[in-house]
């Protein structure tokens, strides 16, 4: 059998990474020849890390991440409340492993959903299954599903995400049914996986935002008492980049001489 054969063979096989790479060492000088050993422990790495990488974008994709944010993309700075060795130790994805929250705070527009977006991007890259929804929404899809029949089955299906981003959780006051929605997500989620919550208010406010005192201390006992909390200040980041300077501005073909 001739080479050609059996890099036909893998391609029908749908390795096509490990074909790829095996007609790229079979291209190399003389003087670069790999022994058989080396060349297929090669292929095999080439053949793995691409599988890694294809895991890694599906778990991304599925992750319906709000904004493209990469973890190394957040600026750290302190003024703004963020210190690189919290962020690194976040990134170590140790706080998911202890089932531990993250709680990000502060006024609209500083970077709250897309700090938590990079904390769920990491979390994928290092093999953990997120999900990114606005708490609108996700009251939203529970009451859909309580009115079709499929309400333990979507709250059996969210308790399996190993860290679930909440967006903008107590940006509208929330109805006693869904306070009750809301207990349910958490009281499953409770010491088996991690929450990622962003919210424009402090959490000493959120037992009197959320209404009624029993629940909201079902609520604040099972995600503020195990988490990290990020309290972001400073400027609007969203504000920042939309105004550019009047240097940047483009010239008015009308004006220009």
């Amino acid at each position: 059998m001739n080479i050609d054969e059996t890099i036909h063979k893998l391609i029908d096989m749908k390795l096509h990474t490990l074909a790829k790479a095996l007609r790229e060492t079979l291209d190399l000088p003389p003087d670069r020849q790999l022994s058989f050993e080396d060349r297929l422990g090669l292929l095999v790495d080439q053949e793995w890390t691409d599988r890694e990488n294809r895991k890694v974008a599906r778990r991304i994709k599925e992750a319906r991440l709000s904004v493209r944010a990469a973890p190394e993309e957040i600026a750290c700075d302190s003024a703004r409340g963020l210190d690189k060795p919290v962020l690194r130790e976040l990134m170590t994805c140790q706080w998911i492993r202890a089932h531990l929250n993250v709680i990000v705070v502060g006024p609209t527009g500083i970077g709250k959903s897309f700090l938590a977006a990079a904390l769920a991007q990491a979390a994928c890259r290092q093999g953990f299954r997120a999900l990114f929804l606005r708490v609108p929404r996700l009251l939203e899809q529970l009451a859909i599903a309580r009115a079709s029949a499929s309400y333990s089955a979507l709250l059996a299906r969210i308790a399996k995400i190993d860290v679930l981003v909440l967006d903008d959780f107590l940006l509208a006051p929330m109805t006693d049914v869904e306070r009750r929605d809301l207990l349910e997500v958490l009281e499953d989620r409770y010491g088996k996986s991690s929450t990622i919550i962003t919210s424009q208010l402090p959490t000493k406010t959120w037992h009197e935002a959320i209404g009624d005192p029993t629940i909201a201390d079902a609520i604040c006992d099972r995600l503020v008492h195990n988490a990290h909390t990020l309290s972001l200040r400073g400027p609007s980041m969203r504000r920042q980049k939309a105004i550019k300077p009047q240097s940047e501005a483009q010239p008015n073909p009308e004006t220009t001489p």
